[in-house]
């Protein structure tokens, strides 16, 4: 197993753990389940520490598909841009959870407005790690939307390639 493997495998639990987190977290806020909430919350925190290995695997497995024929360096970047994005929030959100998770331990009284929030900060995350998996799914899936590293060359696709995608 290489790098590029092990990002491959670990890169989608940040993603379905939030979206897993966030689907608990929102019937635990709607049936006021305390012990529910306690769970969708470390679920968020636990899908965040996944995020770090991913976010640190992600260079190794760039030096191996980098020189792979038909792999855009303009694609690896901007999924490398977006990945930063996603850890720094993905990061905030846990923090935010963690913080959820304590208030409503305590019995804080904005326990459950502090829960709402980590809810819609969740789900603006959520989208980021969205995008994130979806630049780094168009670095060698063409089909999916990708650029071929000769469209970065030229300038671009030429006009006929919008007819075939269609």
């Amino acid at each position: 197993m290489n790098w590029t493997h092990m990002h491959l495998l670990l890169s989608h639990l940040p993603v379905v753990g939030t979206l897993v987190g966030l689907v608990l977290l929102a019937a635990a806020l709607l049936r006021r389940n305390t012990a529910v909430q306690a769970a969708a919350l470390a679920v968020l925190v636990g899908s965040a520490a996944t995020a770090v290995p991913v976010y640190v695997t992600g260079e190794p497995a760039e030096e191996v598909v980098e020189e792979l024929a038909g792999v855009s360096g303009a694609a690896i970047e901007a999924h490398e841009e977006s990945a930063l994005v996603s850890l720094v929030s993905v990061g905030l959100l846990a923090v935010v959870a963690a913080l959820a998770w304590m208030m409503s331990r305590r019995g804080h009284r904005a326990a459950r407005r502090v829960a709402v929030a980590t809810l819609a900060f969740g789900i603006v995350t959520a989208a980021l790690l969205a995008r994130t998996a979806n630049l780094g799914g168009r670095v060698r899936h063409s089909e999916i939307g990708g650029v071929a590293a000769g469209e970065v060359e030229d300038g671009g696709a030429d006009e006929n390639d919008d007819e075939t995608r269609r």
